[in-house]
Order: C-alpha cells, then sequence, then structure tokens
C-alpha cells in the first residue's frame, strides 16, 4: 500500500509521491522561544517525529528542518517584562525545548535553523517580493500585498473580506489585508540593517526563508499545529508563491492538545509543563501518551487519560520484558502487514496501536504455554512496531536511568543541597569553597547556571 497523507491545502487524502525518489523534505515550524514547553508544544515533535520514523523505516533519506523562532513580539515583551536581555530570554527557553524533545525520544532535525541566523535570506526574497509586484516599502516597513495574490486563502479556507491578520495597522499600511514582511525599528528593540532601513523580521517572513535555505524552492511536506494554518501558514505560501517557489507540496496539521475543551495555551493559564508532567510519568509513557491519538484530532488531557495511557503502555513493556527474561535476547524484528497499512492510511495510529496489542495477546498466550519461540516472535514485531511509534521498551534511551524521574528528583535534592551550602560559603565570602563546590559539581556532571531567581543546574551530557 502506498502512504497516503491528509493534505490539507487541497483537503483530500492523497498518495504521497516525493519529489526525488528515496529522499523527503520535510519542514516543521518548531517553537517560538517565549517561555517553557508544556505538553500542547511538544505534541507536532512526537506526532511528526512518527511520521519521520516511517519514512526512514521505508528506505527514504529524510531531511527534516525543525526552526526555531528566536526573535519575535512576544519574546521581546515577555524578556523586557522580566528585566531580561531578549537573546538570554530566547536561548534559555530553547534549552528548555531541547531538554523536553530529547526527553520525550524525538529525534534530532537534520538541521535546527534561528530564524536570527538568516536576515540575509529574508532581505532576499523580500526584495524579490517587492521586485514582482507583491510587496511594498512604506516608512521603514515593508508589506505583502495580499490582493496581489489571487489564490490567496487557499489553505485556510479565508475569504478575503473575512481576512484578518490579527497584527496593529501598521504604519504606511496600504489595505488592513496586507501583512508585516519586515518591522521598522523601534527603541530598545534588536535591529538588522536592511535597504529599507534598521529593522527586524516579521514573523511569517521567516519560515518561507530557511525552508527555501535549507530544503530549496519547491520541498515535499510541510507539518506543524492547526493553530498556524492561519495567518501563519497561509501567509507563507502567499509570499513564497508570489516569489516565484513551488514552496510545499504537502500540508499536514496536527490537532491541540486541550484542556477543559479549549486549546492549552499560555493565555488561558492552563498549563502543564514537561517538566511537571513527568514527575508523576515516566518520559516513555508522556510520549505514548501523545503519541496514542490520530495526529490530526484533538487530544484532551486529563490525569486519568494520562495514567490510562500509561497503564496500557505497561502492559505492553512488560510482554516484552517477561519474553527477554524467559525466551532470552529478543531482537527488533518485523512490524505486520496490517500495522504497515494502517501507518500508510494518513498515520492511523489507533488502528497500529491496536494492532500491536493483537501481537501482544498472542504473545502473551504464547509465553503462558510455554511456546517461548512464538512469544519472542511477537515480542520482536512488537519492538520493531513500538520502534516506530518511538516508543520500544528496549531502546537505550528509555533503559537509560537519567529517564527515571524519581532518579531525577534524587538527584535534584542532592545537587540542591550543595547548591545551598555553595551559596551559604559566598555570603560568608568564602570564595574557596563555593568554587570547590562549583567544580566538584562541574567534574560529575552537573552544569550550574547563576539566576536572578537563584541557581539553577543541569546534567552535561557530554561530561
Amino acid at each position: 500500500m502506498t502512504l497516503r497523507l491528509f493534505d490539507t491545502e487541497t483537503r483530500t487524502l492523497r498518495d504521497f509521491t516525493p519529489l526525488v525518489p528515496g529522499r523527503v523534505s520535510l519542514y516543521l515550524c518548531g517553537a517560538t522561544v517565549q517561555s517553557d514547553p508544556h505538553i500542547g508544544h511538544v505534541r507536532s515533535g512526537v506526532a511528526f517525529d512518527v511520521l519521520r520514523r516511517w519514512l526512514v523505516a521505508n528506505g527514504n533519506d529524510v531531511a527534516f528542518v525543525r526552526n526555531v523562532t528566536d526573535i519575535e513580539d512576544k519574546i521581546l515583551n515577555k524578556a523586557a517584562a522580566a528585566g531580561r536581555p531578549w537573546w538570554e530570554w530566547a536561548a534559555t527557553h530553547e534549552r528548555a525545548f531541547q531538554r523536553a524533545y530529547e526527553a520525550l525520544g524525538v529525534l534530532p532535525p537534520s538541521v535546527e535553523p534561528r530564524a536570527t541566523g538568516h536576515i540575509t535570506q529574508m532581505v532576499e526574497l523580500m526584495q524579490r517580493l517587492i521586485d514582482r509586484g507583491h510587496a511594498y516599502p512604506s516608512e521603514g516597513n515593508v508589506y505583502f500585498d495580499v490582493r496581489s495574490y489571487p489564490e490567496y486563502g487557499k489553505l485556510s479556507g479565508h475569504r478575503l473580506d473575512d481576512v484578518h491578520q490579527g497584527e496593529s495597522a501598521g504604519e504606511g499600511k496600504r489595505d488592513p489585508l496586507d501583512f508585516t514582511l519586515w518591522k521598522a525599528a523601534k527603541p530598545g528593540e534588536p535591529t538588522w540593517p536592511s535597504p529599507w532601513g534598521p529593522g527586524r523580521p516579521g514573523w511569517h517572513l521567516e519560515c518561507s526563508a530557511m525552508a527555501e535555505f535549507y530544503l530549496g524552492p519547491e520541498f515535499d511536506i510541510h507539518c506543524g499545529g492547526m493553530d498556524l494554518v492561519f495567518p501563519h501558514h497561509e501567509n507563507e505560501i502567499a509570499q513564497s508563491r508570489a516569489a516565484g517557489d513551488g514552496f510545499a507540496r504537502y500540508w499536514l496539521h496536527n490537532g491541540w492538545v486541550t484542556l477543559g475543551g479549549e486549546k492549552m495555551a499560555k493565555s488561558l493559564g492552563n498549563t502543564l509543563s514537561v517538566p511537571n508532567v513527568l514527575k508523576n510519568v515516566r518520559a516513555v509513557e508522556l510520549r505514548f501518551y501523545l503519541g496514542s491519538a490520530h495526529y490530526s484530532s484533538m487530544l484532551e488531557y486529563s490525569d486519568q487519560a494520562l495514567r490510562d495511557a500509561a497503564q496500557t503502555y505497561q502492559r505492553l513493556e512488560a510482554f516484552v520484558q517477561r519474553t527477554v527474561e524467559r525466551a532470552g535476547e529478543v531482537p527488533v524484528g518485523k512490524w505486520t502487514d496490517a500495522f504497515a497499512e494502517a501507518l500508510d492510511d494518513n498515520l492511523a495510529i489507533p488502528r497500529a496501536l491496536a494492532e500491536i496489542h493483537r501481537v501482544v495477546h498472542e504473545g502473551n498466550k504464547a509465553l503462558e504455554s510455554g511456546a517461548t519461540d512464538i512469544a519472542r516472535e511477537s515480542a520482536a514485531q512488537a519492538r520493531a512496531m513500538l520502534g516506530i511509534l518511538g516508543v520500544d521498551p528496549l531502546d537505550p534511551h528509555w533503559l537509560n536511568p537519567a529517564d527515571s524521574s524519581s532518579a531525577l528528583d534524587a538527584l535534584d535534592v542532592l545537587v540542591r543541597a550543595e547548591l545551598d551550602r555553595r551559596q551559604q560559603a559566598r555570603t560568608d565570602k568564602d570564595w574557596a569553597t563555593a568554587d570547590a563546590v562549583r567544580d566538584r559539581l562541574k567534574e560529575a556532571g552537573v552544569e550550574v547556571t547563576d539566576t536572578p531567581e537563584g541557581p539553577e543546574w543541569s546534567l552535561n551530557k557530554e561530561a
């Protein structure tokens, strides 16, 4: 069966055929690093990690780009409110996202570009749009002329009369429909030079420039959360295709994690941070939960639903572990045809999980009857299928003791005691003792960062 994906732009289930046979180019809108990640933020990372794993498992070489938006209004506003430099604020939360992705076993991207590293490409893209009559400079700003692009609204289904960009009217904007490509310099804000004066890029411009730079003027798949369909992705399409690029050939959007029927968002005050959730379940169990629903569906969060998912995973894990204990080493086998058919059908994860449960049920029966060879074969199949979902119980990532939240909690108690000792030494001006504590922690692979709220620590993976 050919992989079929639901394309948001055409609203149809389409056979997936890459531009270059055996090579897939994929762009995922990554984090706007304004705050620490909650489980709603990382769902797209988990959902499209499964897509990537399935493409690779079927023999494709995947170029996977996941950007970081490190300059944007919310970042500047929150950094200013906290009295911190914007670049420090962005870098701090970028690291928090990276830790969350790594904890959940999300494979690192081929490249993770930052918006601020691609201003040159953005300036070039704006110049092409101006030359083609699709953008115009005005009072230091540059705007995209929405009415100049007749297909505007095709992705989202918006009619021009209903469009609202969600941004201020802007100085010198000809039409309220138009959106900002370049923002003129303002006091206290970071700026970069451009032919139209100093300023900074608009959010929509960033992804178009980075996607083209790394994947070319036309590429296979663009992914992101459904909240990005409008205006972000609609504007990406408009500016890229108006500039002459084919841009993305398939558009995939994941559903939200909801709480009380509402999208999980900082503005609603109903967030569940990844570190906090990992105090209650293991990282592999949280990943299983986030990946258990179809990627395009809403996932309504509740503590009970999370516990149920964790218990379900533990039963699958227990079968594999019992098989190892009774039958010896279990290699990674081959998935079943039913599993492949489910994933080829627009990543039908619930059906794929049903097939895993069927295989595990048969394997448990074989273990009970003493048919260890049959049980080992079932466990090998289960490992292969769970591995595609990123939750193979015997994957070294999940066998790492650092994955245990209880181990991290215990380590936190010990490190905090050392940090308290260091702080007291600094208060007493006993610099030798303070430095000795820090050096000892560093030798143990613990990095200490002093912040206005007190010292923070993290594990240095390279130690």
